[in-house]
């Protein structure tokens, strides 16, 4: 299967800018130690997936004090997401690698469902179709897959609402791209996600890291 570049989102996992809808149940500390976590699994999945290039796209930008000593990072490429809302910062990161050459999966830290198997099945669906999408039940989506890009599937989108997915799926309808639509999992966002969390994981809220 030819390369695929997984591009991760992600907020550095520091008390109070990580998780904040979380905060209420877990407390600022608890909360940043889970951010952390499922950094680090996503990143274990995806270069378990061993798709191609992993890169993880940085918010503050990785020379940024809120990093330092907050989870090493070998064989995994960083960048800075940059400025403007998450559509902006999606789009020029999936813009530059298409531009290069790749396909891109671009993915968040939220998802406990996103496993090294179901990225592996995306990259397979984006390049038999050209995109994939994984909605999330909160009208999100955990993926996006693309072999190509247009900026109307990130401008003018409503981020962090139950619209997000619906209205990517019928910009790529108007563009009359082929899509994958993947099964439908779930984010770890609010209180309410919290019973999503493998027993494993809370063990790792509730420690000391």
């Amino acid at each position: 299967m030819p390369p695929v570049r997984t591009l991760i989102f992600a907020k550095a996992p520091r008390p109070g800018l990580a998780k904040t809808r979380l905060i209420s149940v877990l407390g600022a500390e608890g909360a940043a130690r889970l951010a952390r976590w499922m950094l680090e699994c996503t990143l274990a999945n995806a270069t378990a997936a061993a798709l191609g290039p992993v890169e993880l796209c940085m918010t503050p930008a990785p020379e940024a004090p809120e990093w330092r000593g907050v989870i090493a990072l070998p064989g995994v490429e960083v960048s800075d997401q940059g400025s403007g809302d998450l559509g902006a910062r999606l789009a020029r990161a999936a813009q530059r690698s298409i531009d290069g050459g790749e396909p891109v999966l671009l993915i968040g830290t939220d998802c406990p469902e996103l496993t090294s198997a179901c990225l592996r099945d995306a990259a397979e669906a984006l390049h038999r179709v050209g995109a994939v999408i994984h909605p999330t039940a909160d009208g999100g989506y955990a993926l996006l897959g693309l072999t190509r890009t247009n900026p109307c599937l990130f401008s003018d989108i409503a981020w962090s609402t139950d619209t997000v997915a619906a209205v990517t799926l019928a910009r790529l309808g108007q563009l009359g791209w082929p899509v994958c639509v993947a099964s439908q999992l779930h984010d770890v966002d609010e209180p309410g996600d919290l019973i999503r969390l493998p027993a494993e994981w809370w063990a790792t809220v509730r420690l000391s890291r």
